[in-house]
């Protein structure tokens, strides 16, 4: 299941080009800065932010494939970031995490807990999901409501934590497996296409 998070991750940002234009790179610098603003952040990198000097410095030192020359990849410890090259802008902060127990699948969600409050869905005891609109993190209760009025929320950003293994059922609580968080703007993304 690792290489198939981090195909996945590779498959959003592999052939990632920024679309011409005034009118969309206009749209693109409005969303970046809506995105920015919700604060979504992770270890000092914040989605849709400037990258800072220091963090310029961190990219240099640790690059990774891309697969696009319209962005690049780096780590930091276990962080991996994505930026846009023209801007350098976070399009996208994961980590992922092999062999984990349940225990410390159940860490792994507190600590985003911690960091993003209560989760806006939860779904199957393997997947958690906040999401955000322009004006800040959506509540489950929001969700639920807007589902139920058949209105699609408008989301902006989410994290999206996945576990191979159960996070809460006592059944698997010897299970061992892997896990993955993910922080991006789907209608950040839709800027970038494939080619």
């Amino acid at each position: 299941m690792g290489k198939k998070i981090l195909y996945a991750v590779i498959a959003v940002c592999s052939g990632v080009f920024f679309l011409t234009g005034l009118g969309a790179a206009g749209e693109l610098q409005s969303l970046f800065s809506q995105v920015e603003n919700l604060n979504i952040q992770r270890q000092g990198y914040v989605l849709a932010a400037k990258l800072t000097q220091s963090q310029l410095a961190i990219a240099a030192e640790n690059p990774m494939d891309a697969f696009s020359q319209q962005v690049f990849k780096f780590k930091d410890k276990a962080l991996n970031i994505v930026a846009d090259k023209k801007t350098n802008r976070v399009l996208v902060i994961y980590e992922q995490f092999e062999n984990l127990s349940q225990q410390k699948v159940q860490a792994m969600v507190g600590e985003l807990f911690m960091a993003y409050e209560d989760p806006t869905i939860s779904a199957h005891d393997k997947v958690v999901y906040w999401a955000w609109g322009k004006k800040g993190k959506f509540t489950a209760a929001q969700f639920d409501m807007a589902k139920e009025n058949k209105k699609a929320p408008a989301v902006i950003a989410t994290v999206k934590f996945n576990s191979e293994i159960k996070i809460m059922d006592k059944n698997t609580a010897d299970a061992i497996g892997t896990a993955y968080y993910i922080i991006s703007s789907d209608l950040l993304l839709k800027f970038f296409q494939n080619t």
